[in-house]
């Protein structure tokens, strides 16, 4: 398979939205990066749309053309008919003189090889017994079937794609040409490639626009009108029924978009469920107008695009050279890719490391992609996918590191919302309050427990409060608390240390300090009195000796 698609890894972040959108899974985790597997891709192109990082990118054929160009060859541009939707009020007319300018020799609109390919499809349906036949003009659907329904390939029509069935008959008409074809599809380079010799170079709006801008050259704003030009329906859901008589006897016509729906009809036809059936398959929501690369998927606009290729389309064919059927046939062979299904006990260990014990466990809530917990463990077994995928398995393994430390902290812990109500609470601080379960007080306003000035205060102020000691007289309990506000999260958490036992020890030290100070004060006086009543005996003064007991007294204080 070509590589169209590759993958920027340094901007990959981990969001698995690619994964999410990619309808076969065809995208592998390892090291933290995604990777897509090349022989599983249907070339979609969702995962270059949905990924916000666009570490997706697609490979760019612009110096293919501009080879092409010098090459001295007369190069014809193939352009899809979708582009009418893509460049507003630009007609054929308008891309013609700007790719002149380019350098290409002429301009011509894939719709004509529509027209070959609708008019092999009725030949078929008229003047061959099948059953059920699918439209082959979107290669991803054609892959699909390849890669994963390889038993629904004999329903699938062995007619060349538009792209292929107007290069063909672009050389037929000029042998010596060159083709480029220019649309809004990933899986069209990836065809191009594949079968060699007949589409030389493919890129896309995107591209277009850039060297039309790289080159200074300005699209002029004018339509055409053609009546012969039915098959610009082509590119709009249901639009090959559109330009179709659908009149072949005995069968049904109907169109799908988007893989999910073929899928589902693929699954139907296999079981024997539907017969008799033409079915037009659309890889992208509302067929090409929807691509990949048209450059305003970012601003899609289903209904006026649809609206517009209306308004293009003429009512009658374009005048073409209907080749014999075997010049326009394609042969599709499948391709394997699928690994070995792992057996029962391999998933379920895996599941059991993810944290899976029983099916109850298996939330199969897609966060990784994945429809379900089963899916995911299968991946994990082929080398696809990691376990850390598992957002689910992460928060709980988050929680329970968390939880732990929480509920082996010495300190209290209280954890409020904006609002002052308590989101979580520690055995520590149900200690310290007396509070018998966390459910008595989860969800209540905390003034319920504790006084609420504090954390007004650092709501309101952000600044932290630290180490401040409060006696909760309601609990007969000392704390020093410290206060915080955590602005991402919108929570005020309270740390609380319990210094009870602490405070009871200063303050039984500060009695026994008081009492040991009455008694000095109490052996003071008698001894002045006693030093006095022998200083009057012996004449001796009695200030040394106040000065004594003074220092005495003082020592005892200072304790």
């Amino acid at each position: 398979m070509a590589n169209c698609l590759t993958l920027k890894k340094s901007n990959c972040k981990n969001c698995y939205k690619c994964i999410r959108h990619c309808p076969v899974k065809a995208i592998r985790f390892s090291g933290n990066q995604a990777h897509i597997i090349g022989n599983e891709c249907i070339l979609c192109g969702h995962c270059f749309v949905v990924c916000p990082q666009n570490a997706k990118e697609i490979a760019d054929g612009t110096e293919k053309a501009r080879v092409l160009l010098q090459s001295g060859a007369p190069v014809i541009a193939s352009i899809a008919p979708s582009f009418i939707a893509n460049y507003d009020g630009i007609g054929i007319e308008s891309m013609r003189k700007a790719l002149k300018k380019l350098g290409f020799y002429d301009v011509e609109e894939t719709a004509i090889g529509a027209t070959i390919v609708k008019n092999e499809y009725e030949r078929i349906l008229k003047e061959e017994d099948r059953d059920v036949i699918i439209s082959s003009c979107c290669h991803s659907i054609n892959l699909l079937i390849q890669k994963y329904f390889p038993a629904a390939l004999e329903y699938l029509a062995d007619v060349m794609s538009p792209m292929q069935a107007h290069s063909v008959d672009i050389k037929k008409r000029m042998p010596e040409a060159k083709t480029v074809f220019i649309g809004p599809c990933v899986a069209k380079k990836d065809e191009a490639e594949h079968y060699e010799g007949i589409v030389d170079a493919v890129l896309t709006f995107e591209e277009l626009t850039k060297w039309l801008k790289a080159e200074g050259i300005e699209l002029e704003h004018e339509t055409d009108k053609n009546d012969e030009s039915r098959a610009r329906f082509f590119p709009t859901t249901g639009g090959i029924l559109k330009t179709m008589a659908q009149d072949a006897e005995g069968y049904t016509y109907l169109a799908l978009d988007g893989v999910e729906n073929c899928i589902s009809a693929l699954k139907d036809i296999l079981s024997g469920k539907i017969h008799k059936c033409f079915i037009e398959m659309s890889a992208c929501v509302g067929s090409c107008i929807g691509g990949p690369v048209m450059e305003k998927y970012h601003n899609t606009a289903p209904i006026r695009d649809y609206i517009t290729i209306s308004n293009y389309a003429g009512q009658k064919d374009f005048a073409v050279s209907q080749p014999a059927p075997m010049t326009l046939k394609k042969n599709f062979e499948m391709i394997a890719h699928k690994l070995a299904t792992p057996s029962e006990a391999e998933i379920m260990s895996v599941l059991r490391q993810m944290g899976k014990f029983k099916e109850s466990d298996e939330l199969n809530c897609g966060s990784c992609g994945y429809s379900s917990c089963r899916e995911k463990a299968i991946a994990i077994i082929q080398g696809k996918a990691e376990i850390s995928m598992c957002l689910p398995f992460l928060k709980d393994k988050a929680e329970s590191f968390s939880d732990t430390i929480v509920k082996n902290s010495p300190n209290g812990l209280l954890v409020l919302n904006e609002n002052l109500e308590v989101q979580q609470i520690n055995n520590a601080a149900r200690k310290i309050m007396n509070i018998r379960a966390a459910s008595d007080v989860l969800g209540e306003p905390v003034v319920r427990i504790l006084d609420p000035t504090v954390f007004v205060q650092v709501k309101t102020s952000g600044r932290t409060v630290r180490d401040k000691r409060v006696y909760l007289a309601e609990y007969n309990k000392y704390i020093e608390q410290t206060v915080v506000y955590a602005p991402d999260s919108r929570m005020l958490i309270s740390i609380m240390r319990d210094v009870t036992d602490l405070e009871v020890d200063r303050e039984k030290k500060t009695r026994i300090n008081k009492q040991t100070l009455e008694v000095a004060d109490s052996v003071v006086e008698k001894q002045m009195r006693i030093v006095q009543e022998i200083a009057s005996l012996l004449g001796e003064t009695a200030a040394e000796t106040k000065i004594a007991l003074t220092k005495l007294k003082e020592s005892i204080e200072d304790e």
